[in-house]
């Protein structure tokens, strides 16, 4: 039964999510060519990016500000509004040099703060490249802020402890994202005192102008549903046009990316489009919301009505926090609802937050299927939720009446969906599709990996990049799928460049990518990242490469799992996974690569 739900922020961290070339900038190409001909495009198109950069930057210094303060919560919310801002932007990254090195050393940046390894960040860099004036000692004394304990024990230890006690109990601290969950609205809510002047809607000539528009609005059937309008409905009114002003311009802000799925979907179930506003009191629409009740997505579905409805939860996938799937079910739960109370919203929304149960001896106390009569028996958080919903969906519909003409939705979240091979790695299809592997898990929210579930399965990929990520898949062997790459070529380039510079042979290109006789575009590379060394004779320990950037590479053995070799080179098991995109349990091919953090 759905119960009092609290979200959790979008982590981003896992959760750093790369745009690629989702959006797009114009038609225009930010070009010294260009400032011949189209000065003033190219000046304003400047101004944009400037705009981006310097608004991204206010952030990330408040996030560093919050990090050296122990406001770890804060520094992680302005560190993700950092990212958000080039996300949100609508312009494309990848097509001006500034706003491709700021972000990719943004993402880069904040990322090492957030799983802290020997190579620290490089805030100073970051700072030089977009422009940004940070002081120099803030930013040493943050990198040396997150960077893990220096331990005296031997090489065999691990990067960072993970059990048992420390003389340094800052090793348990680096990072900033010790916690990953955050109270949502509702939690605020449920405590939520409205003020005496929040009350007052009969001596306040602007809100009983605004509580007669409500009246009317309903009465005329303009919002799609009807309901008992009430005192406390513009009391919420009165709320959002003060105090909580930033949370209603944040959830109207955020609607305009999910709220054309939900309200075809809420439409397509036969459910009022309006009554979708309910995800805004949600999860303020984050897709991997998650409470304390363990409710989740969206839609904020605790395990068992996620499972009434269809939701998965599995160790590869949890589909509460699917964007369709979920809002799907939500439209199917809220009909059941208002099936039950008679097509009542009020109680239907009620029982949504608190479940059937709670509605049911409630109106049993009453004596009279009314939400306003049985308020009095209901939870407290559901006696301010419903209201609340009202008002928001009041706002919604007319946002200039309210104050809120301002708020410009955010654009329609857009992708393509195919249906990828079982237990497919993540890389592949960020390679595939021109983005990163934390963009491929921002549009699949569900995913609790790196890798697809062990059955075919749908997967998001930026928009456009649906046929161009089909057409390299049926390349790929279907025997060791996930040891393959993708690879760009350039210009001219031949089969015996890019073996040079892959390590396999061109008759392994061009097997792999159908007998091409020229390579074009973006091609297969099999057995990826295999290299020529000169041969030594064989040991029973395994192959260590080169150290190079911070990391090693190891060669599996027989019979190896990630968790073996996490043992065997004294790193955490659960750390190596996530760093090879795998899980500790995976098994291994002989000769398999991973990749080990140096200490």
């Amino acid at each position: 039964m759905k119960q009092s739900r609290l979200f959790k922020v979008f982590n981003i961290t896992a959760i750093l999510f790369f745009l690629s070339n989702s959006f797009i900038f114009g038609q225009q190409t930010l070009s010294t060519s260009s400032n011949e001909t189209k000065p003033k495009e190219v000046e304003q198109a400047n101004v944009r990016v400037n705009q981006i950069t310097n608004d991204s930057g206010k952030y990330f210094k408040q996030a560093l500000q919050s990090l050296q303060d122990s406001r770890r919560s804060s520094a992680r919310e302005d560190f993700d509004k950092s990212v958000e801002v080039f996300l949100m932007s609508g312009v494309n990254v990848q097509s001006n040099q500034k706003l491709r090195e700021c972000y990719s050393q943004l993402t880069e940046t904040i990322y090492r703060m957030e799983f802290p390894s020997n190579q620290p960040p490089q805030i100073r860099s970051l700072s030089a490249t977009c422009g940004w004036g940070i002081d120099n000692k803030l930013a040493d004394d943050i990198a040396k802020l997150v960077q893990p304990a220096q331990s005296n024990a031997t090489n065999n230890t691990a990067l960072i402890a993970s059990n048992g006690s420390s003389q340094n109990d800052t090793s348990m601290q680096i990072g900033f994202a010790e916690q990953k969950f955050e109270a949502s609205p509702l939690d605020d809510l449920a405590k939520l005192e409205l003020t005496t002047e929040e009350k007052q809607v009969e001596t306040n000539p602007v809100a009983q102008q605004q509580y007669q528009y409500a009246v009317y609005a309903v009465s005329n059937k303009s919002l799609g549903f009807s309901f008992q309008v009430h005192p406390m409905i513009q009391q919420f009114v009165n709320y959002y046009q003060g105090r909580g002003r930033s949370t209603m311009e944040t959830g109207l802000y955020r609607s305009g990316m999910f709220m054309r799925m939900a309200r075809r979907i809420f439409r397509e179930e036969g459910i009022p489009e309006n009554v979708a506003w309910l995800g805004q009191v949600e999860s303020a629409w984050k897709p991997s919301a998650l409470s304390w009740a363990a409710a989740s997505g969206l839609w904020q579905f605790i395990p068992g009505t996620g499972a009434m409805y269809g939701l998965r939860r599995t160790a590869y996938v949890d589909e509460r926090n699917s964007f369709e799937k979920a809002t799907r079910a939500s439209a199917q739960y809220l009909k059941f609802l208002a099936n039950r109370y008679g097509g009542n919203w009020e109680l239907a929304l009620a029982g949504y937050n608190s479940g059937e149960g709670n509605v049911d001896r409630a109106i049993r106390r009453a004596g009279v299927a009314n939400f306003w009569l049985a308020y009095p028996y209901l939870p407290r958080e559901t006696r301010n939720y419903v209201p609340n919903i009202l008002a928001t969906i009041l706002i919604a519909n007319n946002p200039q009446q309210y104050g809120f003409g301002h708020v410009r939705p955010a654009p329609q979240l857009m992708y393509d969906q195919i249906r990828v091979p079982s237990s497919t790695n993540l890389s592949l299809l960020a390679q595939a599709s021109d983005t990163s592997v934390e963009y491929i898990r921002y549009l699949n929210p569900e995913l609790r990996t790196n890798m697809s579930p062990p059955e075919p399965y749908i997967i998001r990929v930026p928009a456009g990049k649906a046929n161009e990520v089909v057409a390299l898949f049926k390349k790929l062997p279907t025997a060791n799928r996930n040891m393959a790459s993708v690879t760009k070529t350039a210009a001219g380039e031949t089969w015996q460049n890019i073996a040079n510079r892959t390590g396999v042979s061109v008759e392994q290109l061009q097997a792999a990518n159908s007998g091409a006789n020229a390579p074009r575009g973006k091609i297969v590379v099999p057995n990826s990242n295999v290299k020529k060394i000169v041969y030594s004779r064989p040991t029973n320990a395994p192959i260590s490469m080169p150290q190079t950037s911070g990391v090693r590479v190891v060669k599996a053995k027989s019979g190896d799992t990630v968790a073996k070799i996490a043992a065997r080179e004294g790193v955490s098991a659960v750390e190596l996974a996530k760093y090879n995109g795998l899980l500790p349990s995976s098994s291994l091919s002989t000769g398999r690569e991973i990749k080990i953090p140096s200490r």
